[in-house]
């Protein structure tokens, strides 16, 4: 009989069994069909793990992260943005919200989205909201929404005139309000890695948000102080890429007994342990620094890159397929390199690239 109260270590057991027998055979079809990366999606659903960092915490959504990524780079990128929609949902002050919401996201059916990395950006609000009676009028463009299709909802980000942001919960599907207002989707986006997840962006013109679906009102710059303190986030992503191409790199030490392939994903192996324990090291310490940790997210990125890299080389011109796993895998290290970038992370990246 199945335990009604599994710990983190047992739902992290029964996520990777999971992703290993269902999700890792079928990940080229993932990557590029909606329709199969929904069932899959729905695998996670029904083993409620859909929200790992209430239920578990963490870490143990970090874990997650990581050991998703290392089978499905689309499966990992589109379920995060529902889990970050509910973490973000229950760190939220409004009562009424979490309780409609809150018991039914771990198994999907209700399922969320996110659309605010615009407010990241320098220079004039993307998308601006004007406190009116009962809530606020929201207009501008939100360039990035992943999971069309997917979610019904998505948690919208706005600027407030005092330059304070604003959190709220927004339909995902073309709506016209009786007083005019509207929101409308652009068609899903043609990207390089996870196409399957359907990224769209999204024009508001004075959409009323009333006041009772407002998840938060943060200070100004709140999102790019995120960013700093949750530096090490995007990196786990990273790390199970790597993990992604040094399994192309131990299957081809197997099949081809090439002692140079060995002695590659020996030391890339190691290079990885390394640079996992030095980020948990790094999470757990007490004295954090911001300048170690955008080190080590730097590090993180260059490993991925490495590893797919290095599955490329070891799988010869079959790599150049669109559906080879090693092709997969070195779009999927691109798109982990920029998930959740900030200012920092480029300058730093490229001030590394530049070497």
């Amino acid at each position: 009989m199945p335990n009604p109260n599994p710990s983190p270590e047992e739902l992290l057991a029964m996520a990777e069994l999971y992703l290993q027998e269902s999700v890792a055979p079928l990940a080229a079809e993932l990557d590029r069909n909606p329709e199969a990366l929904r069932e899959a999606l729905q695998g996670l659903a029904d083993r409620s793990l859909l929200a790992l960092e209430i239920a578990a915490g963490t870490e143990a959504t970090r874990q997650f992260q990581e050991i998703t990524a290392r089978y499905s780079g689309a499966l990992a990128f589109l379920q995060t943005q529902h889990q970050s929609a509910g973490a973000m949902l229950a760190k939220g002050s409004n009562e009424s919200l979490k309780q409609e919401y809150l018991p039914h996201l771990a198994n999907g059916s209700r399922l969320l989205g996110l659309g605010f990395s615009h407010l990241r950006r320098l220079g004039s609000p993307a998308v601006k909201a004007l406190p009116v009676p009962g809530g606020y009028l929201i207009s501008g463009r939100v360039p990035w929404i992943t999971g069309w299709d997917f979610f019904s909802e998505f948690i919208l980000g706005a600027t407030l005139p005092d330059g304070m942001e604003l959190y709220g919960m927004a339909p995902l599907k073309k709506t016209e309000q009786a007083d005019g207002g509207a929101i409308a989707f652009s068609e899903p986006m043609q990207l390089a890695a996870a196409q399957s997840t359907n990224t769209v962006t999204c024009l508001l013109s004075d959409w009323f948000l009333p006041e009772e679906l407002v998840i938060a009102i943060e200070p100004k710059d709140s999102l790019r102080a995120k960013g700093k303190k949750n530096l090490l986030r995007h990196s786990f992503f990273c790390l199970g890429c790597a993990r992604a191409g040094l399994d192309i790199i131990e299957a081809a030490a197997r099949s081809k007994a090439l002692p140079f392939i060995v002695a590659a994903f020996e030391s890339l192996q190691e290079d990885l342990a390394n640079c996992r324990e030095a980020i948990w090291q790094e999470r757990q310490s007490l004295e954090a620094s911001f300048e170690k940790q955008l080190e080590l997210r730097i590090w993180a990125i260059e490993l991925a890159n490495r590893c797919s890299r290095a599955a490329i080389a070891v799988s010869s011109g079959s790599a150049n397929y669109g559906d080879h796993p090693a092709q997969r895998v070195y779009r999927e290290a691109l798109l982990f390199a920029v998930a959740g970038q900030t200012i920092d992370v480029m300058e730093a990246h490229l001030k590394r690239l530049a070497i």
